[in-house]
């Protein structure tokens, strides 16, 4: 795209790089109200334990809104010009929408991916992030760096995560690589 960036900034990492304690650092430091939009869900006492370490660390005053499926129109209602929206992560929300639509069936029946929800999902984020009032910090997970999966589903998802990224990283004023808990700026407009 080759629109103005939006002021949302991306940060980008593998697993237990370091992604989520930058992105919670950058808010603490931006000085306004930080509601916190969590996308993952609790389906087992491992996540459970994540999700509690996670809210752990963050300061009670932040604000929580728990969305995993409908995210641009989450953002759209919590956005406000004083305020910093903290999207974490884009990974477990893209994972909600593959297995949470007809995407999952049909990658692993051999059939063509067309799914509505998850089209229409990640279209609407697209179109939505950049009419934000506000700052926008969202992680997501840099899976593109493995093998090629041998899964028809994890391929599909690793492929949506890596045009995802891509797509955004566009959007945004700001990109982050972090690896071993150390920020690479990719972009800094």
């Amino acid at each position: 795209m080759t629109t103005d960036p939006c002021l949302a900034e991306l940060i980008l990492g593998g697993a237990r790089s370091g992604k989520s304690a930058l992105a919670e650092r950058r808010a603490r430091e931006a000085g306004v109200e930080v509601i916190y939009v969590a996308t993952g869900e609790a389906r087992d006492d491992e996540m459970a334990r994540r999700i509690a370490h996670h809210r752990a660390r963050r300061p009670a005053a932040w604000g929580l809104v728990e969305e995993p499926l409908h995210l641009a129109a989450a953002l759209a209602a919590h956005a406000r010009p004083d305020a910093l929206l903290l999207v974490d992560c884009l990974t477990l929300w893209l994972s909600n929408l593959v297995l949470g639509g007809d995407a999952a069936a049909q990658a692993e029946a051999g059939a063509a991916v067309d799914c509505p929800l998850l089209r229409g999902e990640l279209r609407t984020l697209e179109t939505v992030l950049p009419t934000l009032p506000g700052r926008v910090i969202m992680v997501s997970n840099e899976v593109g760096w493995g093998i090629v999966p041998m899964g028809a589903l994890s391929r599909l998802f690793a492929d949506e995560q890596g045009r995802l990224n891509q797509r955004l990283a566009a959007l945004c004023r700001r990109v982050t690589l972090v690896a071993a808990g150390l920020p690479l700026e990719l972009k800094n407009l």
